[in-house]
């Protein structure tokens, strides 16, 4: 892998647009003593790739199932602990309106649209569907209309890849017969679309009480050369994120599962939440092997100092 460096010794950092990075961006809070480029991607997946096939950023977003499948491929990044969104996700299993109803535990058979297997919404919903209704994710054909960010991955045999350009074209289409669309992408599909678990909020909070975690979606990585040669750039640059997050508390409703997903720094909320997106991992054939926590937590101990 032929990894880039910035010869002018900015940190390339690639965040989406929240509160808690916009603050970051536009220089309200300051990474103290670095000089930060920070970068976009439209849309903002379309940089996940490029992060885990190219190293193209010292410092990215990224989804939680992307870190593990890269992890599990040997990728040079590691983990650090700040969510940068996050939620639950009974409600993101969903058809069309007029669709057949159907019973989340009788899926089984069933065609089911995802934008890739190795996306992060798809593993907590596939975790959910085993965990709480007893279908495996071996039970259903996952029909994907893209690849996973990591080359290396080759899908299970009950995945089929669809030259079909969105995952509501699917359902649209009637090739699918219920689709995993994240929260935001709900919103916009210009269609009407219905949870298929119709208590999805109830279910959502007795997970979240069950785990005593709210599972994150994004977190960050930094490549690992740019953390050997440039600890305390990254250190900085990890706490003014999470001055940023402490800072624009009050622009997110803490009385949601996502408001209060975004957090910064090592936690037993994390590391539970971590602790059940490995074991789902390990179970879909995301991994192929157990995921080291403690090896993970080891990792970050860089920035107790």
């Amino acid at each position: 892998m032929n990894i880039p460096s910035a010869a002018d010794g900015a940190l390339d950092v690639l965040l989406g647009d929240y509160p808690h990075t916009r603050v970051l961006r536009d220089g309200t809070i300051p990474v103290e003593d670095v000089e930060c480029r920070f970068l976009t991607a439209s849309p903002l997946h379309s940089a996940f790739p490029r992060m885990v096939r190219g190293l193209e950023f010292d410092v990215c977003e990224m989804p939680v199932a992307t870190y593990l499948l890269a992890r599990d491929a040997g990728v040079p990044v590691t983990l650090l602990p700040a969510v940068l969104i996050g939620a639950t996700h009974h409600h993101s299993l969903t058809r069309l309106p007029d669709g057949p109803d159907l019973d989340p535990r009788r899926l089984a058979g069933h065609r089911i649209g995802v934008r890739s297997y190795g996306q992060t919404t798809g593993m907590w919903v596939r975790g959910i569907l085993r965990e709480d209704y007893g279908v495996d994710a071996s039970d259903v054909t996952w029909v994907t209309t893209e690849d996973a960010h990591v080359a290396s991955y080759v899908n299970p045999p009950n995945v089929e890849r669809s030259p079909t350009g969105a995952v509501a074209a699917l359902l649209q289409a009637g090739d699918v017969d219920a689709a995993v669309l994240g929260p935001r992408a709900i919103g916009v599909q210009g269609i009407p679309l219905v949870p298929v678990i119709k208590d999805a909020e109830e279910a959502a909070a007795a997970w979240t009480e069950r785990h005593g975690t709210v599972p994150a979606n994004h977190l960050l990585v930094v490549r690992d050369d740019v953390l050997r040669s440039r600890p305390d750039a990254v250190t900085a640059l990890f706490r003014a994120l999470a001055r940023g997050i402490d800072e624009t508390a009050a622009e997110r409703d803490l009385t949601t599962a996502a408001g209060r997903a975004v957090t910064a720094g090592w936690s037993d909320t994390l590391a539970r939440g971590l602790e059940v997106a490995a074991r789902y991992a390990l179970e879909q054939g995301l991994v192929s092997a157990p995921v080291d926590l403690a090896r993970i937590q080891k990792d970050m101990a860089f920035l107790e100092g």
